[in-house]
């Protein structure tokens, strides 16, 4: 009997260790190696440690799980119950959501910080009627404009196939001239070496990631904005969980923010010396593109205050105060 009890009594417990334990599935859009991949695994191993196992997320990169338009859906309808979402896909539903994508308006990392401390409480209001949180946010590296031929002013961008992955970038394609195309970060090495593209302004990161030095020869530094990844949770989900386990998770949040930050400007500068290593040129803007590119900015952000109403210039106020 001594040896039979211990053993019913394991076999009792092991179905309530089994229900104790969460599992969560975040779906990411960026590959493996990417730094806001490598920092969304940090943050899930993070969560795992400091619940002592109780909550378990599993990050599904290369946008295997859900295509990156249709993450923040999937959150917000509970099929996943944690996702990285980029904001500036989503501008056409909410203005606010496309104020980090906008050309000169936040050009440097501490103009991106600045706009995020304006944008979040807006943010945070928004996503709570949609049944979310957001946990934290990181900026993408400056963007750049990436080119198959050389650029003296935006004229030469006319005509030009340029891969557009935000309702921004497709207009910004729009007011130069050029064909924008949809593409997605994790069809980007494939668009460029097709022919589908040949321009477009993103990153240094996204143009390591891709390998983006076999197709294109010339990238410039613009630095027209810092776009931000936030990474969202279904408010329903989080509820369920424990007071001690919530805890973890927004603990586990604030440290990635931070982390997430200096990972961006390590990625900056690694991935422009690995595209200058791949043969690609790395140029400053001549002044005729970077005047073109700013009259760029000022009409969007005509046009996006218009669009977003009391609601933007109350963004806007705030970045600039």
């Amino acid at each position: 009997m001594s040896i039979i009890r211990p053993l019913a009594t394991l076999a009792l417990a092991l179905p309530l260790a089994t229900l104790a334990q969460t599992k969560w599935d975040l779906p990411a859009a960026y590959p493996a190696t990417n730094f806001h991949t490598e920092n969304l695994v940090q943050f899930a191993n993070d969560i795992d440690k400091a619940s002592g196992g109780k909550l378990k997320i599993t990050v599904h990169a290369n946008a295997s799980l859900f295509k990156a338009p249709e993450i923040k859906r999937a959150v917000q309808d509970g099929q996943a119950q944690i996702g990285e979402i980029l904001l500036v896909n989503f501008q056409n539903e909410w203005p606010i959501y496309g104020a980090d994508g906008l050309p000169f308006l936040a050009d440097s990392y501490d103009e991106a910080g600045k706009l995020w401390k304006a944008q979040k409480p807006l943010l945070e209001k928004k996503l709570a009627e949609q049944g979310m949180m957001v946990l934290y946010a990181v900026p993408w590296p400056p963007q750049g404009i990436y080119s198959k031929k050389p650029l003296a002013s935006a004229a030469d961008l006319k005509g030009l196939k340029w891969r557009a992955y935000s309702p921004a970038t497709a207009r910004i394609a729009e007011l130069v001239g050029a064909q924008p195309v949809t593409v997605q970060a994790a069809e980007v090495a494939q668009a460029f070496a097709t022919g589908v593209t040949e321009s477009m302004m993103s990153s240094g990161s996204t143009g390591a990631d891709s390998k983006l030095y076999e197709h294109v020869k010339y990238w410039y530094d613009t630095q027209a904005w810092l776009p931000k990844n936030a990474v969202i949770v279904n408010k329903a989900a989080f509820d369920a969980l424990d007071a001690a386990t919530q805890q973890a998770v927004k603990k586990a949040a604030a440290d990635a923010e931070v982390r997430g930050l200096a990972a961006s400007k390590k990625a900056n500068t690694e991935s422009l010396d690995k595209l200058k290593a791949g043969g690609m040129q790395i140029l400053p803007p001549p002044a005729a593109l970077t005047a073109d590119m700013k009259k760029v900015g000022d009409t969007m952000l005509k046009e996006w205050l218009d669009k977003a109403g009391p609601e933007g210039q109350q963004l806007l106020d705030g970045f600039r105060k």
